[in-house]
């Protein structure tokens, strides 16, 4: 098991996956939960059948696979949908995450989980909380730049996630994303050194 655990966040356009990069190419082990919930609903896991169960098979694509936009649609109409959703995922995903961090060789690892404050309460076992930290008006500017939305929506998309603050208030550590994506890199050599200092204490 790597004896030590960093959960990485931060909101939506901070740049969480530039700073998952540069870990990586430390040599850590960067695990993802974006990446989890795709992976515990592949066709054949017990995650996909609960969700046929619960929904139907009308949510499958021709491929066999979860008609992803389709299943969107639905759960953004209806709260309750949302909610019996999450409970088949979330649980599946934190399962994930915790082999992953297990089984992982490194000295320490990372865990990237965009919506950790919201399961905060689900990952008590983790050693520090990292946060990507970026003004949120950046963020509005980097949303409408990166995904072509207009501002209206940019905002609501920060609107339904947790606050600044709230990213802040959870945080160990800080990365500040505010700059050119090159100012990352000595602030990440920096955290690569304290925490194999810390997991090596």
């Amino acid at each position: 098991m790597s004896g030590f655990v960093v959960a990485l966040t931060g909101g939506v356009a901070a740049g969480k996956s530039a700073v998952e990069d540069r870990f990586r190419a430390l040599g850590v082990g960067v695990h993802d939960a974006d990446r989890a919930a795709r992976e515990v609903i592949e066709p054949e896991t017990p995650g996909l059948a609960a969700i046929v169960e619960a929904f139907g098979r009308e949510v499958l694509g021709p491929d066999g696979r979860l008609d992803r936009p389709s299943m969107r649609r639905r759960i953004f109409a209806d709260r309750d949908a949302r909610h019996t959703l999450e409970a088949i995922i979330h649980p599946r995903v934190r399962q994930w995450l915790r082999d992953r961090a297990d089984d992982d060789p490194g000295t320490y690892c990372i865990l990237a989980i965009p919506l950790l404050v919201e399961n905060l309460a689900h990952y008590r076992w983790v050693d520090r909380v990292l946060v990507v930290d970026v003004d949120p008006q950046e963020q509005v500017r980097r949303l409408i730049r990166r995904d072509g939305v207009d501002e209206g929506l940019a905002r609501r998309m920060l609107a339904n996630q947790a606050s600044r603050e709230q990213r802040l208030a959870i945080a160990d550590d800080v990365i500040d994303n505010g700059g050119p994506e090159d100012a990352l890199d000595e602030q990440v050599r920096a955290l690569h050194a304290r925490y194999l200092a810390l997991a090596r204490t």
